[in-house]
């Protein structure tokens, strides 16, 4: 039995799926203590879009810690807080002409989410938040309200409420026109359906399967949003900080969303650190009324303005994008391939899946993969999908590599089935 095994709690999971200890990780590379080494296209699960130890940002972590800067301030105002907001605004806001107002809810997605639903109930004076089918928002209790996962949202060990599932883009395969049900329950008065407060989307699921919204689906719930006064809530934990090519994933529906919801990595180094982005007229707390002891992580507030340096010339959204079309080339491959096993492919940018028809096969190319040297992970409901997450860092080299890792896994598995 090992320590991990006897003392941690049975609640741990990736280390079940990656069963060895890690020492240390440079780039799109982590190395353990057998001395093997593994491309990581899981990426701390959306968390470290800029690799692992990028030498830009920890050099400027390294010179703030050996100059003794404030580490921790909760929302107290810092030279780290004031630099990473006045260049936040200059990289990031200010170009897409997006007016919000900043806060720090806490250091995790669901400190965010909590944050953007205590928020929109508290401007509208309602109680009903609208979610949708396969989505993941974080394992708080109104986070899990809106979460569609039924074994995740079992874990609360109470009823969920105040909040209504709603079909997400394509879950009746173009049989239905979009939001009839939705428009419908909103405009008869015996649906029972509360006036929402907010809806909450993902634009592309990756928990839930890695499911990708249209950009014209997009635009028809914020449509829909803005004529039944229903705030639009964009949850970009994992898909914002250009998982997905731009820096927020619902530019390219061309969309401005009531509130914003970043974390993962937008502390760029992997730190805890997370944003409520929304409209300075929704700005209705009163001081501390919503608030959390490490709201404040000043280091992670200047590796978050180094990252944002390597947002400046607009140079890493292409090359992401590139990227994630030499990714769905693979993936080309392997569904042609492997046409009779049902392959097919699925994603946008850097976030990329790929399903079988046997649901049980993505588990088993995932372990293959990983005793051949490739960290990817599965998502959805039943573990259905390979979800590839590469760094946006992982250079074109390292990402032949690794899909030629992942195309002897199938065929690995294939064989042996």
């Amino acid at each position: 039995m090992t320590v991990f095994e006897t003392l941690e709690s049975e609640v741990r999971s990736y280390c079940r799926s990656w069963p060895t200890v890690f020492t240390h990780a440079r780039g799109s590379r982590m190395h353990d203590e057998n001395g093997r080494t593994y491309l990581d296209f899981f990426a701390g699960a959306g968390a470290l879009n800029y690799g692992h130890n990028h030498p830009l940002l920890k050099r400027a972590l390294l010179d703030y810690l050996e100059s003794d800067g404030v580490t921790h301030s909760l929302d107290m105002s810092t030279v780290a807080k004031r630099t990473f907001l006045e260049r936040f605004d200059e990289v990031v806001l200010e170009p897409r002409g997006l007016d919000y107002k900043v806060q720090f809810p806490g250091p995790t997605g669901a400190n965010t989410v909590e944050s953007a639903l205590k928020l929109a109930r508290k401007v509208t004076g309602r109680e009903a938040v609208i979610g949708f089918t396969n989505a993941f928002h974080g394992m708080t209790l109104g986070a899990l309200a809106v979460t569609g996962n039924a074994k995740k949202r079992a874990g609360a060990g109470i009823p969920l409420v105040h909040a209504t599932p709603m079909p997400y883009d394509n879950y009746f395969d173009g049989q239905l026109p979009d939001f009839i049900w939705l428009e419908r329950l909103l405009t008869d008065g015996g649906s029972g359906l509360n006036l929402p407060a907010a809806v909450i989307v993902e634009t592309v699921q990756g928990e839930g399967g890695v499911n990708v919204a249209r950009s014209e689906w997009l635009r028809a719930l914020a449509d829909l949003c803005r004529r039944h006064d229903i705030l639009l809530i964009v949850d970009d934990v994992q898909m914002g900080c250009g998982r997905t090519g731009p820096f927020f994933s619902f530019e390219p529906a061309g969309i401005t969303p009531d509130i914003v919801c970043l974390s993962k990595s937008i502390g760029g180094y992997g730190l805890p650190m997370a944003l409520t982005l929304f409209r300075r007229d929704l700005d209705v707390w009163e001081p501390g009324e919503h608030n959390g002891t490490f709201r404040g992580n000043n280091p992670a507030f200047v590796t978050a303005t180094a990252a944002l340096d390597l947002w400046a010339d607009g140079s890493l959204e292409k090359q992401t994008t590139l990227k994630g079309e030499l990714i769905e080339r693979h993936l080309d491959d392997i569904v042609t391939e492997h046409a009779e096993l049902g392959a097919s492919r699925r994603g946008r940018g850097l976030i990329q899946g790929l399903t079988f028809a046997d649901t049980s096969f993505a588990d088993a190319v995932c372990a293959r993969s990983f005793e051949d040297g490739l960290l990817v992970e599965t998502s959805g409901f039943e573990s259905e999908v390979v979800k590839l997450m590469p760094a946006l860092t992982t250079t074109e080299d390292e990402l032949d590599e690794g899909m030629g890792i992942l195309a002897n896994a199938v065929r690995a598995v294939r064989a042996a089935a």
